[in-house]
């Protein structure tokens, strides 16, 4: 007996999924709560563009640089957060965030040149680029796996509220008090969320625990956790979705939706912001359909995906090809509203990553799947760009390079389907099959059509 007890003692805790409720509610809203904030921070600078040229006398390129900039850190912190909150916690990783992102707008706040500016958003950017991963890790920490894919959508429903908060409350606010009174006054925000985190945010719940990881305490942790994420399928798929889904609609909310709007289509600011309002509102209500349609089936995941890609470019060709100068407003609207179903459609590559990777490295597989969609909108932004220098602002043109990287991400995602699918399945533990149900005597004795008596060596239960 005291051998059996201490090889089960010594065999390795088998992980139970956690129970959720109302105490994993509470956790996981300190965590989007931060979130929220850094989204705020982020998008802060697109509601200022005018005024950020007259305070720092840049041109447009120089203006643009602000976005490239905060994309590129973001894009280059993915990989190296996430190994952050593998290795650290959420609870550090997102602490330090939040950090680093007040002091980035404080920063940006009392900034006198350009420079200290550019340097102020990259600090900004590097917090920013903290949130998101540990928000996903706190979703799998805290609420069942089945959960996983509302949980995700949820998160990113919350993001574009930022992104709402920015253009309806900061922008009239700018507006009102100036530069210093409303960027440090935000910045304030951020120290409201800091007192929750740092009190009540915990990692998982209690009885938990992840198991400890052999790799996290040997050499050589960051290149095995990387390289075993990437080796995974499922990782691999999670990015090209990421990438294919997500880039169309931010590089239309973040830089160039504005322009083509106003100068292509001949829209006035008032009616091109409305547009770009109505983006962010069919995204955060279609966040919530996409999440309940992947928990509850799984193998909607690629054709939800495809989907989003193959309609964005349906209404995109449209409005670009459509004869004359300018696309009737019935047809940007539709374009608009499809738009916002491509920050879901991306939440779909984090489902793909989530089942290929094990707990303790969830944090790595998420950062290397939210590159994809960035590194995808650096690529349009800049693209776009050198193509409307080339071609006199012919955004008929420039747009067209939309098209070129979803192809791109199609074929990747086509190509890596069925081994991320076969892995995934592999992964997936076998469903319990329940014992027999005993068979009373009777019934045994007469499906067998002979008699033998019961407790003869024909029926091994005892005779009564």
């Amino acid at each position: 007996m005291s051998s059996a007890v201490s090889a089960s003692a010594a065999s390795p805790a088998v992980f139970r999924d956690p129970p959720g409720g109302r105490r994993a509610v509470f956790v996981w809203s300190i965590g989007v709560a931060v979130y929220f904030v850094a989204v705020i921070f982020r998008t802060s600078l697109g509601v200022a563009g005018l005024e950020a040229a007259d305070r720092f006398h840049v041109n447009a390129s120089a203006l643009s640089t602000f976005s490239l900039l905060q994309l590129l850190v973001y894009a280059g912190m993915q990989i190296p957060v996430g190994l952050m909150v593998d290795r650290l916690g959420t609870k550090k990783v997102l602490t330090l965030g939040a950090v680093l992102f007040t002091a980035g707008q404080i920063g940006f706040a009392l900034s006198p040149s350009y420079g200290m500016a550019l340097a102020a958003r990259a600090l900004l950017g590097c917090g920013d680029a903290m949130t998101f991963i540990s928000v996903l890790r706190l979703g799998t920490r805290w609420f069942p796996a089945r959960r996983g894919p509302l949980m995700a959508q949820l998160a990113g429903l919350v993001g574009m509220a930022g992104n709402l908060v920015s253009t309806l409350v900061l922008a009239p606010v700018l507006h009102g008090v100036g530069w210093v009174p409303a960027f440090a006054g935000s910045a304030v925000a951020g120290l409201v969320v800091l007192v929750p985190l740092v009190l009540f945010l915990r990692d998982h719940p209690e009885g938990h625990e992840p198991a400890p990881s052999a790799a996290a305490g040997a050499g050589g942790f960051v290149r095995r956790q990387i390289a075993d994420s990437w080796k995974e399928p499922g990782t691999k798929l999670g990015l090209w979705v990421h990438f294919t889904t997500q880039f169309p609609a931010m590089v239309f909310l973040l830089l160039w939706g504005m322009p083509f709007l106003v100068e292509a289509q001949g829209l006035s600011r008032t009616t091109a912001g409305g547009l770009l309002t109505l983006v962010v509102a069919s995204n955060m209500a279609l966040g919530l359909v996409y999440g309940q349609v992947v928990g509850r089936r799984q193998s909607s995941r690629i054709p939800l995906a495809l989907g989003t890609v193959a309609l964005t470019a349906l209404l995109w060709g449209s409005v670009l090809a459509y004869p004359g100068d300018r696309a009737p407003m019935w047809l940007l609207i539709a374009l608009c509203l499809v738009l916002g179903t491509c920050g879901p459609a991306s939440m779909i590559g984090f489902d793909f990553a989530r089942p290929a990777n094990p707990a303790d490295r969830q944090g790595t597989a998420s950062g290397i799947t939210n590159m994809g969609g960035f590194l995808a909108s650096m690529t349009t932004l800049l693209v776009v760009g050198l193509l409307l220098d080339a071609t006199g602002d012919n955004y008929r043109i420039a747009f067209s390079s939309v098209f070129v990287l979803e192809l791109l991400g199609i074929a990747q995602i086509l190509r890596l389907r069925g081994r991320a699918l076969a892995r995934e399945r592999e992964r997936l533990p076998p469903l319990p099959v329940p014992p027999p149900a005993p068979v009373p005597a009777a019934t045994a004795v007469a499906a067998s059509g002979a008699g033998t008596p019961v407790g003869t060596p024909a029926d091994p239960r005892p005779a009564r």
